[in-house]
């Protein structure tokens, strides 16, 4: 039994104790760039989803500034598969130390716990570098939901017992095992439907073939707004500059099913210890700066600076709490 696996089972989620990391000062760096040589030719940030997705996004926002910062290109590349898991693979064998990823939860958690065939571990294969932004998922029922309050819609909820489905982008993803872990603490019972994206999910809420799901903000939001979808709350610890005044899951008394969603930079766990903090100072500085923070709100992510080992623990900690859930169901993907 995996290390993982054995403190699945023996526990619950890991809390992440962590302050946010202070604001690096690149003046400071630049006097040990003499012993610091990283990086001597173009960076390459590969993201496993198409140009437009939300990890692309987040990877361009800082790509610019970075490049600035490091005095090299830094080149975004788009090579879509298996959810991320295609440049996952790349890049935890890479080993030129100019390729990194940007990596979401699923690549940097859960991967190995879904699909055990996939060729990279999570746990041994990465460096982690640093987190670029987070996001809170909106848990929705559809507009026909009766009920004013988050209670009296989960009530509704409830009440359609059997008959209840939910819907989500697929099979192993986090709407899907967010959901699972929202049942569990909810008391709901509903049936999995899965669909090909979130776009096609919204669709069957619209057409009342499924009463609820896990949706991103930005795309949840917009029909909150006209009525069609009632928002029960958002799955972060607090309330999100990017769901407006929506209520949290805690606040309609649904405890233990804190979940964001996350876009992180890692490099192979190959990658010199010297050129990793580099890449998370800069990091840091393009992150925290005003302009960048805005930029990737604009794009559905709120900044979040920190250190490597702020990632290193936030990856643990997911990886218990979402790979609990895959366990416990017998949850497999094969991507």
């Amino acid at each position: 039994m995996t290390i993982t696996k054995r403190r699945l089972l023996e526990g619950g989620a890991a809390a992440v104790a962590a302050s946010l990391f202070a604001k690096a000062s690149w003046s400071r760096q630049r006097g040990s760039a003499a012993d610091t040589a990283w990086p001597t030719k173009a960076v390459r940030i590969l993201v496993g989803f198409p140009a437009g997705a939300s990890p692309d996004l987040a990877a361009r926002a800082v790509a610019e500034p970075l490049s600035r910062l490091l005095h090299q290109p830094v080149v975004v590349e788009n090579k879509p598969g298996a959810s991320g898991n295609t440049v996952a693979e790349l890049v935890a064998k890479a080993t030129d130390d100019h390729t990194i990823g940007a990596l979401i939860n699923g690549n940097l958690t859960i991967a190995k716990l879904l699909n055990p065939s996939l060729p990279f571990d999570p746990e041994k294969d990465f460096a982690p570098v640093g987190l670029i932004g987070t996001a809170p998922l909106v848990l929705v029922v559809s507009g026909s939901a009766a009920g004013k309050t988050a209670a009296e819609q989960l009530l509704w909820v409830r009440n359609l017992a059997g008959a209840a489905r939910y819907g989500t982008p697929g099979v192993g993803t986090v709407g899907h095992l967010g959901m699972e872990l929202i049942k569990s603490r909810a008391a709901i019972t509903a049936q999995h439907k899965p669909y090909t994206g979130n776009p096609q999910v919204i669709a069957g809420l619209l057409a009342n073939e499924v009463q609820l799901a896990l949706l991103p903000p930005g795309l949840a939001m917009p029909h909150i707004a006209s009525g069609k979808l009632k928002a029960i709350g958002v799955t972060s610890p607090e309330r999100s500059a990017l769901a407006g005044e929506l209520p949290t899951l805690r606040d309609a008394d649904v405890r233990g099913a804190d979940l964001e969603i996350w876009t992180a930079l890692a490099a192979p766990a190959a990658m010199k210890p010297a050129a990793v903090a580099r890449l998370n100072a800069a990091l840091v500085e393009v992150i925290s700066s005003p302009d960048v923070s805005q930029a990737l709100l604009k794009t559905g992510w709120q900044a979040q600076p920190g250190s490597p080992d702020m990632l290193a623990k936030r990856m643990r900690a997911d990886t218990t709490r979402l790979g609990g859930v895959i366990i416990m169901k017998g949850i497999r993907s094969e991507s």
